[in-house]
């Protein structure tokens, strides 16, 4: 049996973010001991390592919430679990798009910059004009 600080410790999750878990049921109540501490066993570990690692793959509790509830389930179509994962797949993707236009932005700016005095500096003066970016990065 675990405390939920060997929990934390052993997941890297914050104690009030298990806390926070445990209050919107994505993972289930743990027992108690005589002394009213919360104690989890090695599903309750094996649970919020899940959880961890789903978010750090940044899906959404409420996308998570549905994993777990597949999850272990015989006979359980995982078509919805691909859903998910697709989506989040298409918005890792987009996110990347985004993020490459925007480096191509910053590296052609820093290309202005001579070096200049601050009323001269090109860098400034292409932040503070936006009719002269290359692209749409918003």
């Amino acid at each position: 049996m675990f405390s939920i600080g060997q929990l934390s410790k052993a997941t890297g999750v914050k104690v009030p973010t298990i806390r926070y878990y445990e209050e919107i049921g994505l993972l289930p109540q743990p027992g108690r001991n005589a002394g009213n501490q919360r104690r989890y066993g090695q599903d309750g570990m094996d649970a919020l390592g899940f959880i961890k690692h789903a978010r750090d793959l940044g899906f959404s509790l409420e996308d998570i919430k549905v994993m777990m509830s597949i999850e272990g389930q015989l006979g359980e179509d995982c078509s919805e679990v691909h859903r998910i994962a697709e989506a989040q797949l298409s918005a890792v993707r987009a996110r990347i798009a985004r993020l490459e236009r925007l480096a191509g932005e910053l590296e052609r700016i820093t290309h202005l910059c001579g070096h200049g005095q601050g009323g001269d500096c090109k860098v400034l003066s292409a932040l503070g004009d936006h009719a002269q970016c290359g692209s749409d990065h918003g």
